[in-house]
């Protein structure tokens, strides 16, 4: 077997998923690896051009877009490593950061999975990759100055990430899926991502099914991946991610902390977007008349996004529904 399976899931991001490709090829030199890259139907397939230009990795183009959690699962059944690295293709991977991924996760007793320090393209802290599992107390609250401000408080679940002491390994609740690396005996036994999300949530769900099958999952900010975020989703509706993201994490709690509450959940994600919305259209006179306190077009945005998650909320937009168990794929066959 080979020692590292690393597969990525393409959609629509073929210029991002090719600097990906030769970031891994430029620093993953002494780490037996291959790479499988999943393209989930984009507008941009066959991406014949990376079998050209990468020939060392093995394309399995699905005819249907089945979702990131199970265009991974897909990848896993053509892999052949005795670890798996879940990288999305808006990454780059620094210096030996797969190397200390992997010596971190062999040397934890009862390590399942791993993730590392995210950067932004600015090389800033990332600070969404390492999180806590998902409750309403932390989803009302998740407003990014409060985060900004007191970042290391215990319901972000994010102390991992401003630890003083080096080379420690943290154990945490959950890593984010833009680079997370599994024992595939563990992927395999906790029955691999959940078939239930198309998008968001599959590591969450993945990680908290690792912590009930008795193994941890770490955090080491020794290893660093920059992570540009979003591209696949950038060019979607408006709104889009974030009903996805909010629906996602409803199906989360359903499954683990039952139907009442994520109804409750629900009700109060309904109740902040009234909220946010009335003071947006407070605020939207003023700005579209003197751009102050905030400009019009700095409000308009907004305001639709909430709107949207109160439609959801109480079921009225329909664009999260039938998306969550995506079909099965047919795969074509690439010639490397």
């Amino acid at each position: 077997m080979t020692e590292l399976s690393i597969i990525l899931v393409n959609w629509n991001c073929l210029e991002y998923t090719e600097q990906c490709l030769a970031s891994i090829r430029d620093t993953a030199r002494d780490i037996d690896y291959e790479v499988i890259v999943v393209d989930n139907d984009s507008a941009d397939a066959p991406c014949q051009s990376l079998a050209d230009n990468f020939p060392w990795i093995q394309l399995v183009l699905s005819n249907t877009n089945i979702g990131f959690g199970q265009a991974n699962n897909l990848g896993v059944r053509q892999s052949m490593g005795r670890k798996l690295l879940f990288l999305n293709p808006d990454t780059l991977v620094l210096g030996d950061a797969l190397k200390k991924m992997q010596s971190a996760l062999d040397a934890a007793p009862q390590g399942g999975a791993i993730g590392c320090r995210l950067l932004n393209p600015d090389w800033s802290l990332q600070a969404t990759c390492v999180q806590p599992f998902p409750t309403i107390l932390n989803q009302l609250l998740a407003l990014s100055w409060l985060q900004r401000r007191w970042p290391a408080l215990p319901i972000w679940g994010k102390q991992a990430l401003y630890s003083t002491e080096p080379h420690i390994v943290h154990e945490v609740d959950f890593v984010s899926g833009a680079a997370i690396m599994v024992h595939r005996e563990v992927f395999e036994k906790v029955g691999g991502f959940s078939p239930e999300y198309f998008m968001y949530a599959e590591e969450v769900d993945l990680c908290r099914t690792i912590h009930r099958a008795g193994y941890k999952v770490l955090h080491t900010s020794d290893a660093r991946i920059i992570h540009f975020g979003g591209q696949s989703t950038k060019n979607c509706e408006d709104g889009f991610a974030s009903v996805t993201m909010r629906d996602s994490i409803y199906r989360f709690m359903c499954r683990n902390r039952g139907s009442s509450y994520a109804m409750l959940y629900r009700l109060t994600l309904l109740l902040s977007a009234l909220c946010r919305m009335a003071v947006l259209a407070v605020l939207f006179p003023f700005g579209a008349l003197f751009g102050y306190p905030i400009a019009r077009r700095d409000l308009v945005r907004p305001f639709r996004k909430w709107l949207q998650i109160a439609q959801w909320a109480v079921g009225w937009d329909t664009s999260a529904r039938g998306i969550a168990t995506p079909p099965e794929a047919s795969v074509a066959p690439v010639e490397n």
